[in-house]
């Protein structure tokens, strides 16, 4: 019996994501905002996890925060269209 020798496929290097709010230097994630927010915002209505958007913790928390207000206020939908 031969031994076939597999060639393991190469891994593109990795980069590294840069959370976009720690980039420019925004303080607070204002829930007024909406066309920011919705692009950390799936079609379904859903809140794109961090390993997804690229936002580091801190923000993360604020944002998703900030969602939620804006949900409550009517100015983003719960659930998607």
């Amino acid at each position: 019996m031969e031994e076939k020798t597999m060639k393991k496929p190469m891994k593109r290097p990795s980069r590294r994501k840069v959370c976009a709010f720690c980039q420019e230097k925004v303080e607070v994630i204002d829930y007024k905002d909406v066309n920011r927010l919705k692009k950390y915002i799936t079609e379904g209505g859903k809140i794109l996890p961090r390993r997804m958007s690229g936002v580091c913790a801190m923000h993360q928390r604020e944002l998703s925060n900030a969602i939620k207000k804006a949900r409550i206020v009517a100015l983003l939908p719960f659930k998607g269209e």
